[in-house]
């Protein structure tokens, strides 16, 4: 079985929060000579997942908490709800596959079940998932809080596959690899442009043997062949590392 991330695999995400990060940082030079905006911003996300989750409801409670902390509370009322205007304009963006990603896909899920494994927001995931038309493509679409190995666990035996079986495709080391390695897996990262700072955060070292990392998804089924090839050559070795 193959997974796929949705967000900055298969579709441009990270660019909208970094452009409104960069408005919101403007903002805050009204207030505040900041160098560090951008670190202050995501010390207080960090903190707040557990509260608020992944998505961009979450990151604009941030920013309006980081806000309120940094102006040591003199931000006026007019720039918060310019800050949740923010928000709702990252909610409104639209949705713009990668260059490839359906043929990609389509020709993984004639030779695999295929599944899209993303995090975020329930609804605005739910949307984003259907203007994107790319539905129809897979078994199972599963909309988690977190992707840790406790929940890849939870979904292999709900998909009834082993993690040697299965498959990630991915952006993120921190979320769509490592976890997926960690219990067994294997996985295709294709790095993306721009990463939001909290997924760059990963224990997980290149040219691991169970990992391939491809600059595009036109690459995927080639890198499918060649780790399909080795888990025939290594089937007792699941964790061997391939020089």
């Amino acid at each position: 079985m193959v997974g796929f991330d949705a967000d900055d695999t298969l579709w441009r995400s990270q660019d909208y929060f970094d452009d409104a990060q960069a408005q919101y940082e403007r903002i805050l030079s009204a207030h505040v000579d900041l160098a560090d905006l951008g670190q202050r911003l995501l010390d207080v996300e960090k903190r707040n997942i557990a509260f608020f989750g992944y998505g961009v409801k979450g990151m604009a409670l941030s920013m309006v908490e980081a806000a309120v902390e940094v102006t040591e509370a003199r931000i006026s009322a007019r720039d918060i709800g310019r800050i949740v205007d923010l928000a709702k304009q990252l909610l409104r963006h639209p949705v713009e596959l990668l260059p490839g990603v359906r043929e990609a896909v389509a020709a993984v899920a004639a030779q695999h079940p295929v599944v899209l494994i993303t995090k975020g927001d329930l609804f605005h995931q739910e949307a984003k998932v259907r203007e994107s038309g790319l539905s129809d493509l897979f078994r199972r679409i599963e909309i988690v809080s977190e992707k840790d190995p406790a929940t890849y666990a939870r979904l292999f035996e709900e998909f009834g596959v082993t993690a040697r079986g299965f498959l990630m495709v991915g952006n993120s080391l921190r979320s769509d690899i490592a976890p997926v390695l960690e219990l067994g897996g294997w996985g295709v990262h294709v790095p993306y442009h721009t990463t939001w700072a909290h997924e760059t955060d990963a224990e997980l070292q290149a040219g691991h043997g169970r990992m391939r990392t491809i600059a595009s998804l036109d690459e995927l089924p080639q890198a499918l062949q060649e780790l399909d090839h080795q888990s025939q050559l290594h089937p007792s070795h699941p964790g061997e590392w391939i020089a």
